[in-house]
């Protein structure tokens, strides 16, 4: 379960850089370098999660498609929630920059939903 403690990490660093450096005022993140910078680690601890779930260590890079195929297979909800994630934390926030609070703090609860789906997916196949 070094994989749930990896991504927890992550996802800790992401609300950490939020929290410290993004700035939030009336709403929205002020400085949208340190928005794009915590949504990539928050997207990073998910995938850590999920790489830990189907594969044991994370040997080579996959595509978005490769992680939804495989959790199509497992579970058509966390399927969903991941679509999500992906979307917000990876475009959204990794790429675009989104600054809106509510969307900000929607996405990182969206990680760790699926973090913690893979936790106990991985308790069930431990006990």
């Amino acid at each position: 379960m070094k994989n749930i403690s990896e991504a927890f990490r992550y996802l800790d660093n992401a609300k950490e850089i939020l929290r410290e450096k993004a700035h939030k005022e009336d709403g929205y993140y002020q400085d949208q370098k340190y928005v794009k910078m915590a949504g990539h680690t928050a997207y990073t601890g998910v995938l850590t999660a999920l790489d830990g779930y189907f594969r044991g260590e994370r040997k080579k890079r996959k595509s978005v498609e490769w992680y939804q195929e495989a959790l199509a297979k497992e579970d058509k909800k966390i399927l969903t929630t991941f679509n999500s994630a992906y979307h917000t934390l990876h475009l959204l926030m990794g790429y675009d920059g989104e600054q809106n609070v509510k969307i900000v703090k929607v996405s990182l609860e969206e990680a760790e939903k699926i973090i913690n789906w893979v936790a106990t997916k991985q308790e069930m196949v431990n006990a």
